[in-house]
């Protein structure tokens, strides 16, 4: 009897293993994303948007989330493929390294119902060019300025809409205003410019730079450098060796302070200031000693780009030894850098405008330049500087000199 109610129940028994079979294994392809590690230097960060959302169908490695730290935006992407079942955080959120993220169901395949949205969503966005024509029904009128009569109707009202509106813009001034939160890397900006203004011991020194000579150079041979390697010529790249060049002469400006010892660099990676959408960022050239001019304005180009599409990471910016500046791209004439901690000193390149200068006895115009060095003087000596920038000048000025090393 056993044996036969056995028998019996057998095809129900392995029904209801197979049924929860299949729902551990939903189960178990339910994945828990985290916030992954950004760097070492940062544990947070805020949840700026969703690119995906529940139900939605994500490819592996495509980005799901943005985090906005206080240096750059990092992208969380799914390391699987698959459909995202549960958001664990809200926009603008503050995310911790290691926090639950999201939720995702490995290789499931959104519902019909989700699908169907997109093509829906396209298909007003067509038929929204049918609808273009409905107001092009007001183009009679706007043929009707043909015959008299229909003209001087549109016309009255016109001039009676425009007249009511003129006493309210000129009587009341606009007294509106408006409060936006700070972002995390314009936050950390302030936060360093200010820690920088209390720690160092920072004195500017300023001298001119007559351009004439590196002005004639990119004219003779931006055309050929373009052609040969695909990139403008402009004026930074000078300046980075110029740079660079000095720094290897004066070691004490390509150094930092670390508690109660000096650090001095062997190297030379400069920092290079650009400005974006969210606040300036400073990218980091690696041995500028080992790089030609060329290099230089291609390095430039692929790290500018970087940041105007906010892809520029971490890594891109960590490090660095000397800053460069440029404010003569905005129009700046003349100004006072602020140091970029830890570093010992930063270059200010301001506008190039033409001036009546001396050379040889006799007036001139010539396109001159204003640079500026801040520098800590905890570690850098007023003669130190100002040989810096004279080195800087002398390469500029003759710009030969970058190209036997002297």
């Amino acid at each position: 009897m056993v044996l036969i109610g056995w028998r019996k129940s057998h095809p129900k028994t392995p029904l209801k293993g197979t049924a929860a079979l299949s729902q551990d294994s939903a189960f178990l392809q339910k994945q828990i994303i985290k916030v992954p590690h950004m760097a070492d230097s940062i544990t947070e960060g805020t949840l700026k948007a969703w690119a995906k959302q529940v139900g939605e169908q994500v490819q592996q490695d495509e980005e799901v989330a943005s985090i906005e730290t206080d240096k750059v935006d990092i992208p969380v992407n799914s390391p699987i493929a698959g459909v995202i079942r549960e958001l664990l955080a809200n926009e603008e959120d503050t995310v911790v390294v290691g926090q639950d993220l999201f939720k995702i169901e490995e290789g499931a395949v959104a519902e019909g119902g989700a699908a169907p949205a997109k093509p829906a969503a396209t298909e007003p966005e067509a038929a929204a060019p049918a609808a273009a024509p409905t107001p092009a029904a007001p183009t009679p009128a706007a043929a009707a300025p043909t015959p008299a009569p229909a003209a001087p109707a549109p016309v009255a009202s016109k001039p009676a809409a425009a007249s009511a509106p003129s006493p309210v813009t000129f009587g009341a001034p606009n007294r509106s205003e408006r409060r936006v939160k700070m972002n995390r890397m314009r936050s950390r900006i302030a936060e360093r410019l200010k820690q920088s203004q209390d720690t160092a011991a920072s004195l500017t020194t300023f001298n001119e730079i007559d351009m004439t000579n590196l002005i004639n150079l990119r004219k003779t041979y931006k055309d050929e450098v373009l052609k040969t390697h695909g990139i403008k010529l402009g004026y930074m790249g000078a300046f980075v060796k110029a740079s660079t060049h000095a720094l290897q002469s004066v070691p004490e400006v390509n150094a930092s302070i670390d508690g109660d010892h000096f650090v001095y660099y062997d190297y030379c990676d400069v920092s290079v200031a650009v400005a974006t959408p969210k606040g300036l960022v400073t990218p980091v050239l690696r041995n500028t000693e080992a790089m030609s001019i060329v290099d230089v304005e291609q390095e430039i180009a692929n790290l500018g780009k970087k940041a105007r599409d906010n892809k520029i990471t971490v890594e891109d910016m960590a490090g660095g030894t000397f800053t460069i500046s440029n404010g003569g791209v905005f129009g700046s004439l003349y100004g006072t850098p602020i140091i970029n901690m830890p570093q010992a000193a930063i270059l200010g390149m301001h506008a190039i405008k033409e001036r009546p200068v001396v050379v040889n006895g006799k007036i001139e115009i010539r396109p001159m330049m204003y640079v500026a060095l801040s520098y800590d003087h905890r570690i850098i000596d007023g003669r130190e500087a100002v040989t810096f920038l004279v080195k800087i000048k002398e390469a500029i000025e003759d710009p030969q000199r970058l190209l036997l090393n002297i």
